[in-house]
């Protein structure tokens, strides 16, 4: 079983149809055989975003209470939650330290880095942010970016 670790960058366009979502959609497919982990702090992420969209006018509002639903309904059947806890700050600090990173990024790092400890290998960082995914490179990860080609 293949795990894929989504920072709130790749889930949101599970969600919301934009640039990558296509490649997003067919890395999670396969859920038999695949493990999907966010951190707990992605259901916060993903409804701000969901709600920017909705205030910028880029989704209605009906639309983006469908979209908050269905991940809601999505919740633990589909997602391995990663608590944000005490491991996942100590190394979020220890990321601050080694990386160019901002607190959110520095925390979706370190939520990745404390849930391969729990779920099987290889795990696979899927993230749409080129910064944060030269981190996780340079943390040994496999990094896939939906707006990047291949």
């Amino acid at each position: 079983m293949k795990s894929f670790y989504f920072d709130t960058s790749a889930l949101v366009k599970l969600y919301v149809e934009e640039e990558g979502s296509d490649k997003v959609l067919s890395i999670a497919e396969d859920r038999e055989r695949s493990r999907l982990v966010v951190l707990d702090i992605a259901r916060i992420e993903l409804r701000s975003a969901v709600r920017q969209r909705q205030r910028d006018g880029d989704i209605d509002e009906a639309d983006a209470a469908a979209l908050l639903k269905q991940f809601d309904q999505d919740g633990v059947a589909a997602y391995v939650i990663q608590p944000l806890n005490a491991n996942v700050m100590q190394e979020a600090a220890r990321l601050l330290d080694k990386h160019p990173l901002k607190t959110q990024e520095a925390l979706q790092l370190a939520g990745c880095l404390v849930a391969c400890a729990s779920v099987p290998p290889p795990v696979a960082f899927v993230c749409a942010d080129s910064e944060l995914c030269e981190s996780a490179q340079r943390e040994g990860f496999r990094v896939l970016n939906p707006m990047q080609e291949g």
